[in-house]
């Protein structure tokens, strides 16, 4: 298995970087991210041309996931999965937190998650209210009206 490689000067490029890690699947992707401010380092929000070096702590945010991770190694090419892992390690505050995340959504769930479809459409209304019996409800010609006429 090959180790990852480093660049001449010990500096590469952040989108670049995310790329090669397999954060993100196409640099401008990871470009895209980084401008939302989804990504900051060292604690501060960057570009995606800003270099970063060995040592540096990334916050990701991927959705509701939060990692931090601290960049362990440099490479400029996108390498296979276990390759890209030796890149960066997950703090163990990260990994506790993202657990602890993921069991609350587990308990949890969003309630709109669970909605399959939207509201229904003007023919499923009219195939709901043919299906109904005149017990359930009154049929939409003998609705109630608040005219005079009905009163002499």
């Amino acid at each position: 298995m090959k180790e990852p490689t480093a660049s001449g000067d010990g500096k590469i490029r952040l989108d670049k970087w995310l790329w090669a890690a397999r954060f993100y699947k196409t640099r401008s992707l990871s470009c895209e991210e980084i401008d939302k401010g989804r990504v900051r380092l060292n604690g501060q929000p960057v570009k995606p041309s800003r270099d970063v070096k060995p040592g540096d702590t990334l916050e990701i945010r991927t959705g509701p996931v939060t990692r931090t991770v601290v960049v362990r190694a440099l490479s400029g090419v996108r390498g296979p999965a276990p390759v890209a892992a030796q890149l960066y390690e997950e703090t163990a505050e990260s990994v506790t937190q993202r657990l602890a995340e993921a069991e609350q959504r587990r308990l949890a769930p969003e309630p709109a998650q669970s909605l399959s479809q939207g509201r229904p459409t003007k023919r499923d209304r009219r195939h709901i209210e043919d299906l109904r019996s005149p017990e359930q409800g009154v049929p939409w010609n003998q609705r109630w009206s608040a005219s005079l006429d009905d009163e002499s």
